[in-house]
């Protein structure tokens, strides 16, 4: 037999890997009741927490253990599991397929199969299967601010001169930011001499963008004196307007602005005409003033 036929028959004979698609999902968390939030700390929260819950279905298979949703995990891993059984999901990740809701979930469910405190294996690009939507119980997310991330840490675990360093690595790279209370999924962050009001908006991208229009055309879209609408980017299907704001101004005195400004927006939302032709106008000046992130 010749080798070109050795090599032919080999090959037929060796089982082929199906190809995973990379299909892209322009709204992961779409349908979660909080999808505003999960954008939020997806892409503007350094460090926070919040817990979740698992279906009645996975509890029965797994057990009752408690998972936390973290921005952000050590060496940015997908997923951890605790010695007493808890487990953690990474919101920030490196590698993703293009449904982020797929991947969170994918990490999740290895991290129920993965014995407690042990290495956590998560596929980089899973193929189809069950989203967060399929494995929570879903509601809205109760969300803890961290100045860092010793929440990580199980107790006595920075006395490890190693873990000690690594955590001072990452917390360095913290900027200050604040939730605030005015709106869901409006924060406060200030980075690199600047400070910033960013706001996930809730309504579908047209609504908002119209809406903003609106307020830009009636010259209503500042938060107060020495404001500036700094822009907006897309974020997961959503708007995220940004305002540049005095940098010494503290966090908690742009809790009435913020409030008074999501009153004019509301008004404005709940428009039903056409946009006139000075909202035409400023609609166009928005759109050239606009970012995307994946």
């Amino acid at each position: 037999m010749s080798k070109r036929r050795k090599s032919q028959r080999a090959a037929d004979a060796t089982p082929k890997r199906e190809k995973v698609r990379d299909v892209f999902v322009p709204r992961p968390f779409e349908g979660l009741a909080d999808e505003p939030e999960w954008i939020a700390l997806r892409e503007l929260v350094p460090a926070a927490s919040a817990p979740l819950r698992l279906t009645p279905e996975l509890v029965e298979e797994y057990g009752d253990r408690p998972v936390t949703l973290a921005t952000v995990l050590p060496m940015a891993a997908p997923a951890m599991t605790k010695p007493d059984g808890r487990v953690l999901i990474g919101l920030q990740r490196h590698q993703q397929s293009g449904d982020v809701s797929r991947d969170l979930a994918d990490a999740l469910l290895s991290a129920l199969r993965t014995e407690p405190g042990g290495q956590v294996d998560v596929p980089p690009l899973p193929g189809p299967g069950p989203r967060l939507q399929d494995v929570l119980v879903d509601g809205p997310l109760e969300i803890s601010m961290h100045d860092g991330f010793e929440f990580w840490l199980d107790p006595g675990a920075a006395d490890d001169p190693n873990v000690q360093a690594s955590l001072e690595r990452a917390n360095a790279a913290i900027y200050p930011t604040v939730k605030l209370a005015a709106a869901r999924a409006a924060y406060w962050c200030q980075v690199t001499e600047k400070a910033h009001v960013r706001w996930v908006l809730p309504e579908d991208e047209d609504a908002a963008l119209d809406a903003l229009s609106r307020l830009a055309a009636a010259g209503s879209l500042r938060l107060g004196d020495d404001t500036r609408f700094a822009g907006m980017f897309r974020a997961h299907g959503r708007l995220v307007p940004v305002w540049d704001l005095p940098e010494d101004t503290p966090a908690a005195e742009w809790e009435a602005p913020v409030a008074e400004f999501a009153k004019r927006y509301a008004e404005a939302v709940a428009e039903r005409e056409p946009l006139d032709a000075a909202g035409r106008r400023a609609r166009q000046g928005l759109l050239g003033r606009q970012l995307t992130l994946r």
